[in-house]
């Protein structure tokens, strides 16, 4: 029998490599009543899980957005200890450590926060963090590669309409509020709505604001951004610079002031504040959110239902601050895909020293680093001077 001549194709084994180191990833529980966002929904938990990363989460982390723990186990999350969610790679956590937190850190581990939380934090959180080698980046200083601060972009745009979704629900409350309509009907003047600022916080309130039938005022002394802003909007809003009588006019009128992030400091004081609506809404969706533009405010957390609560029984004038912490929920589905984006870079990069030397947008959100303050506001709050993190990612 003359055997076939056409080849016959044959299994070749080959080398499989298996990965046994994989990177841990801590959620610790937020201890900080004021901040209520959580970093990952479930949903998003079983993504980094399928992606190879072990997730660790202290136990009822996510109560503040009304997720148990058994949502979480099934998707592959490990419940335990404080301790064991700090000790690992890569820790997200939105709030203020403590200082018995920072020591439990991992020597060299990633831990991604805010900046604010950072500052607030205090000197000796801070060294601590030095300490233990710990790189510390900054989410909302993170940027992509078209220079956008994809973070800080979501959360402004959180806290622009929750601050209107707010705002109407107070004004239409016919107990505690004017049992009024933010938006008028035939017949009737609709609510004014005042809006300092032009960014996406600003414009995102705009929209939710014009959406109910608001009549809404922008004023910011940066033209560009004012002309942008009423492209996007349409003739719905009414855009004008910080002049200050045009301003006072509008101030008078206005039965909501939102305050959002601008080039120049914006500061309200008492005599300004004097001539407003009695019960206007004013919220303070800046860069500091602390209610420190509004001097003589009483500053309300609308994280803490309990002190909004009290506030609507106060004859104060009253500032409202943390708008995106009131939707919660709503933050960490935000987060989720921002983070998931984030972690597959590092997945990437093959580690998180990796990921730091090939992007630069995490460099530039670098708090510390190798032991030493990277960014400038940190070396502040440390009373020293800032090193260049280029040196350190070029020797190592």
């Amino acid at each position: 029998m003359t055997p076939d001549p056409t080849p016959t194709a044959l299994e070749q084994p080959c080398e499989v490599h298996t990965r046994t180191n994989r990177l841990t990833i801590g959620l610790p529980k937020c201890d900080d009543p004021a901040e209520r966002r959580f970093p990952f929904t479930p949903e998003g938990v079983a993504q980094l899980v399928e992606r190879g990363f072990t997730v660790k989460m202290e136990e009822n982390a996510a109560e503040s957005i009304h997720y148990d723990d058994a949502r979480y186990i099934r998707a592959g999350v490990e419940i335990t200890t404080r301790p064991e969610t700090l000790g690992c790679d890569i820790v997200i956590y939105p709030a203020s450590l403590s200082e018995a937190d920072a020591r439990c850190m991992r020597r060299g581990a990633m831990l991604l926060t805010l900046l604010r939380s950072v500052c607030s934090g205090g000197e000796r959180v801070i060294r601590r963090l030095l300490e233990r080698h710990v790189i510390s980046i900054a989410l909302d200083l993170i940027e992509d590669e078209r220079g956008c601060t994809p973070f800080a972009d979501i959360l402004a745009e959180i806290d622009g309409r929750a601050s209107i979704a707010i705002a109407s629900s107070l004004l239409a409350d016919s107990l505690k509020g004017k049992g009024i309509l933010l938006g008028g009907i035939a017949g009737i003047v609709p609510c004014e709505v005042l809006i300092i600022g032009s960014g996406i916080a600003a414009s995102a309130a705009s929209r939710s604001a014009i959406g109910l039938g608001a009549t809404v005022r922008m004023f910011d002394n940066d033209i560009y951004s004012l002309r942008r802003a009423s492209q996007e909007l349409g003739p719905g809003v009414i855009t004008s610079a910080l002049h200050p009588r045009t301003l006072d006019n509008a101030l008078r009128t206005a039965d909501v002031l939102v305050l959002t992030p601008v080039a120049a400091k914006f500061t309200l004081h008492s005599d300004a504040v004097a001539r407003m609506k009695r019960g206007v809404l004013t919220f303070d969706l800046s860069s500091a959110a602390d209610g420190s533009a509004f001097p003589t405010m009483t500053p309300v957390d609308l994280a803490l239902a309990s002190a909004v609560d009290a506030s609507l029984h106060s004859d104060n004038r009253i500032c409202y601050v943390h708008a995106g912490s009131a939707v919660a929920r709503t933050a960490a589905m935000a987060l989720t895909n921002t983070l998931l984006t984030l972690m597959e870079s590092i997945v990437t990069c093959e580690g998180p020293s990796n990921a730091l030397k090939l992007h630069q947008g995490m460099q530039k959100a670098t708090l510390t680093f190798f032991g030493k303050p990277v960014n400038p506001h940190v070396a502040a709050c440390l009373r020293t001077r800032s090193v260049d993190i280029s040196i350190f990612l070029t020797l190592s």
